[in-house]
């Protein structure tokens, strides 16, 4: 296959997958509640994304040998609404304003909730609605992939590993929560709750959801599964790189959110581990500081480039895209495929945005 046409092909497919099945389940469940609004931002949200973990879900399916299939490209496009749940709570739980350019969805709702004319907090309405809504998406998930028209037999392959991604993913946000905002953890730490709250559920579970819904045996299994460490961990670092200095017109976020929000991160952490003992110690104190200013964000940048951070994180990055590449060049799988998985993990770690 032509990998770019391939993928576009697949994307589009993937977005009116899940375009299709929102609506439907807006007009049978919410509009006739008189929620047409919070429906009308459940489609818009649903189906704005790159699809990366729908692709690599399908991949895992291509894996398997059995060729280009519908059903299939319908169960991995369930991966959008795991995803958009995901993103739903995340902005709530980070209080972030902004999500793929536009208000997140909490304050969307926030300001229905005032246009209502509705009692009570509007704020406090629109997190708890944001989080009815994450519900929504994470129920319709499970039964997009469930009425894709797969074989019993492929879903029952299936579930078990849905399952182990979807804990993996709670785990690591509760981690992350946990995670003192006033304490720099170590490298060690942050990549462990990078890997069960992001990097797992982006490449590596994906990956074998789909293989093993096209029944690959052990030993591809393994393979995808060390692929998708390696890659799930390069495209933890590259998001983590892109909070500190992204471009705000193509990430969708203000440059250094991450900094504003005092997430520990892996950059920070690296930062925090290679700087001088006096931008360590000024790299502290603004961590433990009530607001960062745009001065503070400046002074975070400055100790993380010259602590060799960002270069060590370019690094490491490189390191995991390689590793990667090395596994595809000695496993049997069908070129083109090996190839698009190979193609697809360059666009996941050296993107823009």
């Amino acid at each position: 296959m032509r990998f770019a046409s391939w993928l576009a092909r697949t994307q589009s497919s993937v977005r009116d997958h899940v375009d299709e099945f929102v609506r439907a389940r807006c007009a049978e469940e919410l509009d006739p509640a008189g929620f047409s609004l919070p429906g009308r931002l459940m489609i818009d949200f649903a189906s704005g994304g790159k699809c990366v973990r729908s692709v690599f879900v399908y991949l895992g399916w291509l894996c398997g040998g059995a060729g280009e299939s519908e059903a299939a490209l319908r169960a991995a496009a369930g991966a959008e609404l795991l995803h958009a749940f995901a993103l739903v709570q995340d902005d709530v739980m980070d209080e972030s304003a902004v999500r793929r350019g536009q208000q997140s969805a909490h304050l969307r709702l926030a300001a229905w909730h005032r246009e209502q004319g509705l009692s009570g907090s509007s704020a406090r309405f629109g997190e708890s609605a944001a989080i009815l809504l994450a519900d929504l998406f994470l129920v319709w998930a499970e039964r997009m992939v469930r009425e894709s028209g797969l074989p019993a037999a492929a879903l029952d392959r299936a579930w078990p590993r849905y399952d182990a991604m979807r804990s993996e993913l709670a785990v690591g946000q509760l981690a992350d929560l946990t995670n003192d905002a006033n304490r720099l953890p170590s490298v060690g730490a942050v990549m462990d709750i990078a890997r069960r709250k992001s990097g797992n559920y982006t490449v590596r579970r994906p990956l074998e959801l789909g293989a093993a819904m096209a029944g690959c045996d052990e030993t591809v299994l393994r393979v995808l599964g060390e692929y998708g460490d390696a890659i799930g961990e390069a495209f933890q670092l590259r998001d983590d790189l892109l909070g500190v200095f992204g471009d705000p017109s193509t990430t969708g976020k203000p440059t250094g959110d991450d900094i504003r929000e005092r997430k520990a991160t892996t950059v920070i952490a690296l930062a925090d581990q290679l700087a001088e003992p006096s931008d360590r110690g000024r790299l502290r104190d603004l961590w433990r500081a009530e607001f960062i200013d745009e001065q503070g964000v400046a002074l975070a940048q400055a100790v993380i480039t010259d602590s060799g951070a960002r270069r060590r994180a370019e690094q490491m990055i490189g390191e995991r895209v390689e590793h990667a590449r090395r596994l595809l060049e000695v496993t049997d799988l069908e070129p083109s495929v090996a190839d698009a998985l190979h193609r697809m993990s360059l666009l996941c770690t050296h993107r823009s945005h």
